[in-house]
């Protein structure tokens, strides 16, 4: 055992290490908040969602070029290593997300756009799945897209039982019971 006035054989280089991951543990939010990211993402980015941009417009009440222009967003996210998602494929359409929305559920357009978008929304679900079980997806943003996109919830059920014995019973049984309990002044 070591007194206290003897060293520990510890380095410079070793002692750096340490201060050098507190002060990134104290930085750790402005880390997160960093929208720089590598050179090029953010122009990466940009290019790929302004594709949409000058895409000539489809008859989006074709089921058939609806399908079409879908399947086109898929291939370009394949061609250029991008995540698909629903406002890409949103953007691609030219549609709002709102206006996707009412086609699954079939607000509008029900028997020729639901299972087109349906079938199109299992696909970056499936993804998105993939992502969030092989960590490659922040579990703050996979947990909105779930929600936002995919119609998950995170819900608690509590159910409240009375543990009053006498609620359930009517006036006249306890009106009985208490009545037959009272002894007879003799």
């Amino acid at each position: 055992m070591k007194s206290k006035n003897e060293t520990t054989d510890i380095s410079t280089e070793q002692i750096k290490e340490v201060v050098d991951k507190k002060k990134r543990g104290a930085n750790w939010m402005r880390e997160l908040s960093d929208d720089s990211g590598s050179p090029g993402d953010n122009s990466r980015f940009v290019r790929h969602a302004f594709v949409a941009w000058n895409l000539p417009p489809i008859d989006i009440s074709d089921p058939h070029q609806v399908e079409e222009r879908i399947g086109c967003y898929f291939q370009h996210c394949i061609d250029n290593d991008r995540r698909p998602g629903v406002i890409g494929m949103c953007n691609w359409l030219g549609i709002s997300r709102q206006t996707l929305n009412e086609w699954e559920n079939g607000v509008t357009r029900s028997a020729t756009h639901g299972d087109i978008i349906k079938k199109a929304k299992c696909i970056c679900e499936e993804i998105w799945a993939d992502l969030m079980m092989s960590n490659k997806l922040n579990p703050g943003a996979g947990c909105f897209m779930g929600k936002n996109w995919f119609n998950y919830s995170d819900t608690q059920q509590i159910v409240v039982t009375p543990n009053n014995p006498y609620q359930a019973a009517s006036d006249d049984e306890l009106k009985n019971k208490y009545l037959t309990d009272i002894p007879d002044d003799e």
